[in-house]
């Protein structure tokens, strides 16, 4: 059984290619306009499988994997720490939702 995001990925390759012109006023607010269009962001603080060591974990993106990656670099090089970015969520190493959560809203995010 193929997992839910493969297929999703499947369905968004099918999808009918939109015009290349940029919504009215998203010149250099295109961040955050595209994060106002994003639901309300999860910030989870786990260590399951990690051996003990603490993750805190961002997950609820509806934006393209590219954006995400983009998005966690930006928070990794905020905060100091390691991460890293796959299937639609961020992982950012340590126990720092607090300041995640903050540099999400900074960023325009609705977080939960």
């Amino acid at each position: 059984m193929a997992d839910w995001k493969d297929m999703l990925g499947q369905l968004r390759d099918e999808l009918p290619e939109g015009d290349d012109k940029e919504a009215p006023g998203t010149g250099d607010g295109k961040a955050e306009a595209k994060a106002v269009q994003q639901g309300a962001l999860r910030v989870l603080v786990d260590k399951k499988g990690r051996k003990g060591k603490v993750a805190t974990i961002i997950e609820g993106f509806t934006l393209p994997d590219e954006e995400v990656e983009e998005l966690a670099a930006r928070l990794k090089r905020k905060l100091g720490v390691g991460g890293s970015a796959r299937g639609g969520e961020i992982l950012i190493q340590g126990e720092a939702a607090d300041r995640v959560r903050d540099s999400l809203r900074a960023e325009g995010f609705k977080v939960k």
